[in-house]
């Protein structure tokens, strides 16, 4: 395998200890997965800022919202024969899971890409409603029309489906529900209408048959979405042969919409590989990466809160048009950069 990415000498960009956190009793934990967007000529990042209480030895405790947006943190006996925390992000008591952190989304601003800081009077975005109860998580960004959609992963004791909301200055947001319900997640809106209609590319889930496999869906005005398609399937025996999910947008080449995606195998190891969809009818993939085009091997990709990961959700194209640079989650704890160029992964894919 040769990993192509060109990581910035800077990383980790933003660790947990760079941020404060959200209130008082509560700890950083992980930054993770980065939604990326430009705005007032600079470079923003929406970041995913985990949080839990300080852990106390023999205990597990975490926090969640209740419906009226104030915070419970539950504490459990680590030994307490109900429990199950075989999984630093996940536990299960009493027959019901919980994250063991809760996440909100926090912007940041850089004028080179490299050096980030929060600004003033920009608001941070919260899980609301029964909804979100347990955070949300992993935002995607795109502009469409002079319109900022987000897209973000809802997490509650109801599952984890996909949020909504947009803008058009990031002071105020319209709030849209729950566009796709449990179990979904990953969902990445293209850049721009394609024949007057909305595509996203976005990951449904089934524990029973199927699989964790991504599928795209259209739509006429990017909150009601229909005529689904399963589009990339896991592969046995390969890096992706677990999981595969959307990054962020597709990138519009002369080729064909070319979309980042991550994959993971039994391991749990994450890395990142590409597709190719067809211009003018995304439903159609012509080619694939066979191998990962980056892949976990600094010690703060392969150490950290859950290690051997790199995870995408948020690029920009640089003004040349040729190279891509990714902002992506490294062992759930850490933002770093990396460069691309948009030819190399183009030459490593194969035809479908």
């Amino acid at each position: 395998m040769k990993d192509i990415a060109v990581r910035f000498t800077e990383n980790p960009l933003l660790s947990p200890s760079d941020l404060t956190p959200s209130r008082e009793g509560l700890e950083i934990t992980c930054l993770l997965n980065p939604g990326v967007f430009q705005f007032q000529n600079k470079i923003w990042l929406l970041i995913r800022v985990a949080e839990r209480p300080k852990q106390i030895e023999n205990s597990i405790s975490f926090p969640i919202l209740t419906n009226k947006g104030t915070i419970e943190i539950i504490e459990i006996k680590k030994d307490d024969p109900e429990l199950i925390a075989t999984d630093a992000r996940v536990i299960n008591y009493k027959g019901a899971d919980y994250l063991t952190t809760l996440s909100h989304l926090r912007l940041l601003c850089s004028e080179d890409g490299r050096t980030f800081y929060e600004p003033k009077n920009y608001p941070s975005l919260v899980g609301e409603g029964i909804l979100e109860t347990f955070g949300i998580e992993d935002c995607r960004v795109v502009l469409i029309d002079q319109i900022y959609y987000l897209t973000f992963t809802s997490v509650s004791e109801n599952g984890v489906g996909v949020g909504l909301r947009t803008t058009i200055d990031w002071q105020k947001f319209e709030k849209h529900g729950m566009i796709l319900p449990p179990h979904n997640k990953d969902c990445a809106i293209f850049e721009e209408k394609i024949n007057d209609l909305f595509y996203a590319l976005h990951r449904p889930s089934s524990v029973d048959i199927g699989g964790n496999y991504i599928w795209i869906a259209s739509s006429p005005d990017g909150i009601h979405w229909g005529n689904h398609h399963c589009i990339i399937k896991t592969r046995k025996e390969y890096w992706d042969s677990k999981r595969v999910g959307a990054g962020a947008a597709p990138i519009k080449t002369a080729k064909g919409w070319l979309e980042i995606y991550h994959g993971a195998n039994e391991n749990h190891q994450y890395c990142l590989g590409a597709f190719l969809m067809d211009l003018e009818d995304p439903t159609k993939v012509l080619a694939r990466t066979e191998d990962p085009i980056m892949f976990p091997k600094t010690n703060y990709e392969l150490s950290g809160f859950f290690g051997n990961v790199v995870f995408t959700n948020g690029h920009i194209l640089d003004p040349d048009g040729e190279t891509l640079t990714i902002y992506y989650g490294a062992s759930d704890e850490f933002v770093c950069g990396a460069k691309f160029s948009i030819k190399e992964i183009l030459s490593l894919l194969k035809d479908i």
